[in-house]
């Protein structure tokens, strides 16, 4: 019989990491990856069974390897504190967890369902590269959008993750917040040009068009409508913040 060990990064999640395990309760052992939660978080991962690490960091490739060094299962599996395993992807697992480990395929992408605002789901289905044969997941890169660094050829499994994000609008722009100056420093870091005024409508309507048109926002309606004016908001500010590192940082050669 095949282990799995489920990997989970959380920060103050307290009133989504119970459904979130609850999800995983294939798993022969969960890890929970405690970035500087405040809440209850850890207590409450604890009561249910999960081995907590509190590591604070804002490199998210540094804390999924920290989870993978903690990890002894035969097979890997990423899940965030929003989302959820569906019964169909459930079943995948435990089928996974009989089969000779020499027939498993090296990784796995999963189909992930996005629900914003509630429970409009969006039109555009995802694949994500999250269930991992010991051995064949060699690390993570990317401070942020962090990408796994695997061996071998990747299958897919049925069933959804169901991913329940932007719930409402205050958790919107409080991300927005949070993250976009990780998203600036990366930016001005890697020696992004100079930010003119052209540059802002036109990272702002890409950033519209993607989520509206490219992903079929539009067929949502309303909520279609102001997850697309979000992510065109979310572009401006994290480009401002470019802008006035850019600006701190002409001031400092000037001097």
């Amino acid at each position: 019989m095949n282990k799995i060990s489920t990997i989970l990064i959380v920060k103050n999640g307290e009133n989504l990491i119970a459904d979130c395990l609850d999800s995983v309760s294939f798993s022969d052992e969960i890890i929970v990856i405690d970035n500087g939660s405040i809440d209850r978080t850890a207590e409450i991962a604890k009561k249910m069974g999960a081995r907590v690490y509190e590591i604070t960091s804002k490199d998210f490739s540094e804390l999924r390897k920290q989870g993978l060094k903690n990890a002894l299962g035969d097979i890997i599996f990423y899940i965030d504190v929003d989302e959820r395993v569906d019964n169909n992807l459930s079943k995948e697992f435990s089928h996974l967890k009989k089969m000779d480990i020499n027939l498993i395929q090296d990784n796995y992408l999963v189909n992930r369902k996005n629900f914003y605002l509630g429970n409009h789901e969006w039109p555009k289905i995802e694949k994500m590269l999250r269930v991992f044969r010991r051995g064949k997941l060699k690390g993570w890169e990317g401070k942020l959008h962090e990408s796994p660094i695997v061996v071998g050829e990747a299958g897919t499994l049925n069933g959804f993750l169901l991913h329940f994000t932007h719930k409402d609008l205050y958790s919107m722009l409080e991300k927005t917040i949070e993250w976009s100056k990780t998203e600036a420093e990366l930016r001005f870091n890697s020696g992004h040009p100079k930010m003119v005024w052209w540059r802002f409508p036109r990272v702002m309507i890409s950033a519209f068009l993607d989520s509206l048109v490219k992903q079929r926002g539009y067929k949502i309606g309303t909520v279609g409508i102001i997850e697309s004016m979000y992510q065109a908001f979310s572009a401006f500010v994290t480009y401002a913040r470019l802008w006035e590192l850019q600006q701190k940082n002409n001031s400092k050669l000037k001097t």
